[in-house]
Formats: structure tokens, sequence, C-alpha cells
């Protein structure tokens, strides 16, 4: 697919304010020799860092074993492998913060999207995407999401449900897509906030690369409806009679 023209477009209909993120898991280190200009992050860093520097930033980094990535990020993201053992070391720690008990904090790792471990990993900007995404994520506002996931449904409905396991939430969004293969809107976590920069009025939503075709298929007819329905949405007003408005898109309205 044309990553770079999809990227164009995806901007061009919902303004994104920072551009979506290509993913991929490797089996071999080695593949990610075969792609250029790659940045190792020499210090400790947290996957969410990465994705900001991927999408602000316009870097294309690459992952694996040796890297000073968070263990609990290569827990999720696909370069070590869970165990009950560092599950449960996992969970005394996240007792002393978001939850009550190590217990509690154990069913919440027994809940977490996990992508199967690999020897590495690699992001970058989609319109900069030297590989294959396996996964697209998209940062937007509430209101350009939703748009995008109306566009989706424009073209096939669905019912789009998402989840909400706690700190560390890019397993909601971007490991949940990698093993179910459905879009999943994720509610960024105080971490993706607070070290990835994440906005307060950012959401984000992983996307099935094959799902993106789609959507944007589906805002161009959006936009084609008698009053336009697309990105930024225009206001019609929260006290006065719409009913010429809604006249315009039904018909029927009387």
């Amino acid at each position: 697919m044309e990553w770079a023209k999809i990227n164009e477009e995806l901007n061009n209909l919902l303004r994104l304010k920072t551009d979506p993120v290509a993913y991929r898991r490797l089996e071999k280190e080695g593949d990610l020799g075969k792609i250029k200009d790659v940045f190792r992050v020499p210090h400790m860093f947290f996957f969410c860092q990465a994705l900001f520097m991927a999408r602000a930033m316009g870097l294309t980094i690459g992952i694996t074993k040796e890297d000073k990535l968070s263990d609990r990020c290569m827990r999720i993201h696909g370069v070590q492998a869970a165990t009950e053992e560092n599950m449960k070391g996992e969970s005394v720690m996240m007792a002393t913060t978001w939850f009550k008990n190590p217990d509690e904090a154990y069913l919440q790792q027994l809940d977490t999207y996990r992508i199967p471990p690999g020897e590495a990993i690699v992001l970058s900007p989609l319109n900069k995407a030297q590989f294959e995404p396996e996964v697209v994520l998209i940062f937007g506002n509430p209101a350009q999401v939703m748009m995008l996931m109306c566009g989706m449904q424009k073209e096939k409905y669905e019912r789009f449900d998402f989840c909400f396991s706690g700190e560390g939430a890019c397993a909601d969004s971007l490991a949940r897509c990698y093993m179910t293969g459905k879009p999943s809107l994720g509610i960024p976590c105080y971490g993706e906030r607070a070290i990835g920069q994440v906005a307060d009025d950012e959401l984000v939503i992983a996307m099935p690369p094959n799902e993106i075709e789609r959507a944007i298929s589906g805002l161009k007819t959006l936009s084609t409806t008698a009053t336009g329905l697309r990105y930024p949405i225009a206001f019609t007003g929260g006290a006065v009679d719409i009913t010429p408005i809604l006249r315009m898109i039904y018909p029927s309205v009387k």
C-alpha cells in the first residue's frame, strides 16, 4: 500500500496534529538492519516515549531485547515473554500505586493483551514506513476518532467496543488490535500522558492496515452529504431551531 499517500489523505480528512504511527513485530533481529535510519534509544525509556518520538519527531525507532525499554513495555509489545513469575513481581509494584493489593493487580496482568514476542519491533511515522505495518496507531481528539469510526461504519456497519484495563493502556489499543485484528479504541493512561506526552484531549485508535482504506472511503462519502459530514464539525447552535438543517439531511423530518 502507498502509505505516504494514505498518510496524506488521513491528515487532509482529519487534520491530525501528529502523524499516524506504523508498528511491526520482527521475527528476526537481523530484519531491523534492513531498515534505513533506525534510531536506537540510548537510555532507559518507555514504549509511549518511542511512540512520541515517531509521531511527533518523525523518527523510525528500532527495539530489541538489548535496548533499555522498560521490562513492562517489553512484555506487552512483543520483545519479551510474560511469565507467572514476572507478572506477580509486577503486581507487587503496581499495588503500590494503581491497585488495592497485589491480587487485584495480578487480575490486571491476566487481562492485559500482549503481543507474542519476536526478536525486535519497529515503529515509524506512517508516511516514512519502510516496512508493511501490522498495526497503525492514530492519535486524535474525540471528534477526529469518532469521524474515523463513522467512516468505517459508512462502508460497512459494525459496533466498535473498547476496553480499559488501567495503567499500561497501550495494551488496550495496540496489543488488542494486534491480537484480535479489530480496530481498538484506547483511552491513554496516566503514563502515556505524563511520559509519552499524549495531550489531555487525545484518544488513540489502533487500526489493522486493511481497515484504513475503508475508513478513508467512508469519510469521503460522508463529506459529500447535503451538509458535508466532515471534520472539523460545524456547530449548528445549541439553542436554535435546527429543523431546516435536519431536513437537508433527512427529508422526512417535519
